[in-house]
């Protein structure tokens, strides 16, 4: 009874973790996204600010 019931339970968190997984790679994401703006605004001020030759 109880070794059916850890089968049943191990069973039915598969979709619990996939929407986990799901979460975490959507915030991996979105930090990817807001540093690699941050960044590209600073380079393209740096670059502004150099003198033309």
């Amino acid at each position: 009874m109880i070794q059916r019931y850890s089968t049943v339970s191990r069973h039915g968190d598969r979709g619990a973790t996939a929407v986990e997984y799901a979460l975490m790679a959507g915030l991996i994401a979105g930090m990817i996204i807001a540093m690699v703006t941050v960044v590209g605004i600073r380079v393209q001020g740096l670059f502004a600010s150099v003198p033309p030759f």
